[in-house]
């Protein structure tokens, strides 16, 4: 048997998909498939490189196929092996110095490559992009960004497409101040109207990106390290980190080497073949009547056409281009976008719905009572109804609204997903369709996780989560198992809260960094790291070893960060009751300070908002008052009503107790935050049965304790724990449950999840009846937790790193004279 020599110079997502085909196509293996590689590693998803930057994803977790894949299906890879040359002649390909390799059919899927605009400064002498100045293209480019930001204040992007967009992700979650400059009026233009646009930007700056647009930037200022940008306008922006996202152009370098018939990309037609018949490309290098795609579902078009072709599957097969629609998330926020952006007045019907405070944005138009196009902003449940609609061209019906509101119309999100034909896409950023899912469901895939590690499907952007578990959900029935990982306390440590606390005491791990060196294989997980922070210090106390990276920025600097970058101060006031001094106080410090807004909270404390990173410790030192921990995840503050002294009702000091709970307490860490209340009488003013614990005085000087309320997004009122008859026996049932929900709550979840996933007759039992023979234990714990306490505005005169009260908002831009 004649093996067929197929050679695809490109490992990215074109040229490695169009393997993963040919194999499962090639059952006879007939197909010898060599895979030549720029970069010198397998290959992996670039949509989930802005994670890579945020440090949400591993460098390992955004591999598509491992090594091992090549070895199992016999294709030779050649990573770190840039091609240099294609001889036509002679059917060979030269490549990483002696690599020469023979070909009967070479596939050309070199991908894009980044555009570097013609800016003064950007580049060296040696034309190699300025230090500080990076592409946001690569595996690479992550790691180099991420390394330079570890000394960096203020990033700036210039341009606000998707990748763009996606890159100011990454560096705001690196903690740095981020600017974004876009020459055009409103963020990606291709394909956004100006409408969704703005409702987007909008979102953008409450996340805290500050958005240039109709910006030209004309140099980059510095000596041999960036600096700043320089714009049109006269104006320029301080910066010590510039990220290039100007859009990308076809890489066809090669094909014009080999005298191959190239506009803007390599022309091929609907056989996908090149000027030369032996020669094809595909993905974003190729150009299909006229046409380029910057999307991941016309390469997926193209790889399986292709693949049929060559392993004669189909050899008549025939590429007619693709319908561009995506689905996808920016900065966080769902998008879904096809077909035409702007509708034709004399033809299309347009509906639309805006809600901009909700970052909400649905734009249909109809053309002959079908989806000639759509912008969904903000509503991911929608977008897979819609795809299928556009796809099909199918008929839409006479109420518009049942599209844009589907929940509205009675429709749940399994229903939705019911009524999907089988080959409609679930997954746009790895191509997998309702039937994939249902078939690795079929073949034994019993719970989520195991089938997107069959499909891939959930594991790009991520917005199709929900559908793909409804999916699975439908094809599992009553055979649906429960993911184990479901129960880890934090998904980069697989151990559930309590065998990982055990695991912790029993080793002495005191760091985050030691129960990932220990327990996790050395592998760190940054989403991780707040949750590991807060159990090792419920664990040690005192003896936690603090690693500042395992914070959150409102703990590490101990104040609450606002969308303008800026941060909110809020002193302990206990109980609510002040004096005429601290009110002085806090009014000079508000004049000194110039805060923008002073306002009482609804824990009956005083916020001070707008306050500047680099004016904490001035701030905290001029009032003179411990922190009211408006910012932890820990005990925040206990709201009282005036109790017996003032109040005609009152049958017990509640303010009294209130006070003698913030001072014990106070910076007491938990799973979530605490809210507490007291009130002297059943009338309930400080609503403490709707608090995370809360205290009733009744009649005969007793007091009943409620824990488990809830008043916020969801309203649940607590359940009755105890009723005791002193404020010494409050202060101890109060701390009994606050160690119990240390100790065995999940992170980030709140009390009324947890009281009711433990049950209060099992909670009663526990500390009440002490069946389990641990209240006094509890006691202990919470007693040296208590001990422990130091006020954490202390470290005002004594920063615990150099950069921790930095200013990364105050630099402003420059006008022309230098002033900001």
């Amino acid at each position: 048997m004649n093996t067929q020599r197929l050679v695809i110079i490109g490992n990215g997502m074109a040229g490695a998909r169009l393997a993963e085909e040919v194999v499962r196509r090639d059952v006879s293996r007939s197909i010898d498939i060599t895979i030549l590689g720029d970069e010198p590693y397998g290959n992996y998803n670039r949509i989930l490189l802005s994670g890579v930057l945020a440090g949400s994803h591993r460098a390992q977790d955004v591999f598509i196929n491992p090594l091992d894949w090549y070895v199992e299906h016999k294709v030779t890879l050649h990573a770190g092996a840039p091609v240099t040359r294609i001889d036509r002649e002679r059917q060979c390909v030269y490549a990483g110095g002696d690599l020469a390799l023979p070909y009967d059919d070479l596939v050309i899927a070199t991908g894009s490559m980044p555009f570097i605009p013609p800016i003064e400064g950007l580049r060296g002498s040696d034309g190699r992009l300025a230090s500080g100045v990076y592409a946001f293209r690569t595996l690479d480019d992550c790691h180099d960004i991420v390394r330079h930001a570890k000394r960096s204040r203020r990033a700036a992007v210039i341009g606000g497409g998707l990748l763009g967009l996606e890159a100011a992700r990454g560096l705001l979650e690196l903690g740095l101040e981020v600017h974004v400059v876009h020459l055009m009026p409103h963020l990606m233009e291709v394909q956004l109207d100006r409408a969704a646009g703005r409702v987007l930007e909008r979102t953008l700056r409450e996340m805290g990106v500050h958005l240039h647009l109709e910006t030209a930037t004309t140099g980059a200022i510095g000596d041999g390290a960036v600096e700043g940008l320089r714009f049109a306008d006269g104006t320029s922006l301080e910066c010590d980190l510039v990220v290039v996202s100007a859009g990308i152009r076809p890489n066809t370098s090669l094909a014009v080497q080999a005298g191959l018939d190239v506009r803007r990309g390599i022309v091929v037609g609907d056989d996908l073949a090149t000027s030369d018949p032996h020669i094809y490309a595909i993905g974003e290098c190729s150009e299909h009547r006229g046409l380029t795609y910057g999307l991941v579902a016309p390469l997926w078009d193209q790889a399986r056409v292709l693949a049929e072709r060559l392993s004669g599957t189909r050899p008549d097969a025939v590429y007619e281009g693709s319908r561009v629609s995506t689905k996808l998330k920016v900065m966080e926020v769902d998008l879904a976008v096809m077909g035409e952006r702007d509708a034709d007045p004399d033809l299309d019907e347009v509906v639309t719905y805006s809600e901009p405070a909700r970052g909400l944005y649905k734009k249909l138009i109809v053309r002959d009572g079908r989806l000639a196009g759509a912008i969904v902003l903000g509503d991911g449940g929608i977008a897979p109804a819609l795809l299928q609609a556009f796809d099909r061209g199918t008929l839409l019906p006479a109420d518009r609204s049942e599209l844009l509101f589907p929940r509205a119309a009675g429709a749940s999100v399994g229903q939705g997903v019911q009524a999907l034909a089988a080959d409609a896409q679930i997954c746009n950023c790895n191509g997998v369709s309702k039937q994939q899912i249902i078939a690795a469901v079929q073949g034994g895939c019993r719970t989520m996780k195991a089938v997107c590690s069959a499909t891939r499907a959930g594991t790009g952007c991520g917005s199709c989560s929900t559908l793909v578990q409804a999916v699975v959900e439908l094809a599992a029935g009553s055979d649906l198992e429960e993911d184990p990982a479901a129960h880890y306390y934090v998904p980069g440590v697989p151990l559930p809260k309590l065998e990982l606390a055990e695991a912790i005491t029993a080793r002495g791990l005191r760091s985050v960094s030691a129960v990932f060196a220990s327990l996790a294989g050395g592998i760190e997980d940054a989403g991780s790291k707040p949750g590991l922070a807060s159990l090792l210090k419920s664990i040690w106390g005192a003896e936690y070893d603090d690693e500042r990276d395992a914070r959150f920025i409102n703990d590490r600097v101990h104040a609450n960060i606002q969308k303008d970058r800026t941060f909110s101060v809020v002193p302990r006031i206990y109980g609510g009751v002040t004096s005429a001094a601290e009110l002085r106080r806090i009014a000079d410090v508000a004049d000194k300070y110039q805060v923008p807004m002073v306002k009482i909270t609804g824990g009956q404390r005083i916020d001070l908002l707008g306050i500047r990173k680099e004016q904490l410790p001035m701030v905290w030192k001029d009032l003179g008052m411990p922190s009211g921990h408006a910012y932890t995840k820990g005990f925040r503050t206990c709201k009282t009503c005036v109790g017996t002294e003032f109040c005609r009702f009152g049958v017990g000091d509640s303010t009294k107790l209130g006070i003698a709970i913030e001072r014990r307490f106070q910076g007491i860490e938990s799973p979530a935050k605490l809210k507490l209340a007291t009130a002297g009488c059943p009338r309930n003013c400080s609503e403490p049965t709707t608090k995370d614990i809360g205290a009733v005085a009744i009649e005969g000087g007793r007091w009943e304790i409620y824990v488990g309320g809830a008043a916020g997004s969801r309203v649940r009122k607590g359940d009755l724990l105890v009723t005791v008859d002193t404020h010494e026996e409050v202060l101890q049932h109060t701390g009994r449950f606050m160690q119990y929900y240390r100790e065995r709550g999940k992170y980030l979840e709140r009390t009324y999840d947890f009281v009711e996933r433990i049950g209060i007759e099992t909670i009663r039992r526990v500390l009440v009846d002490d069946e389990e023979g641990i209240a006094e234990a509890l006691d202990e714990r919470m007693q040296a937790a208590v001990d422990a306490y130091v006020d954490p505005w202390l470290e005002a005169d004594k920063p615990v790193h150099p950069a921790q009260f930095v200013d990364v908002v105050g630099v402003g831009v420059l006008a022309r004279d230098g002033r900001r």
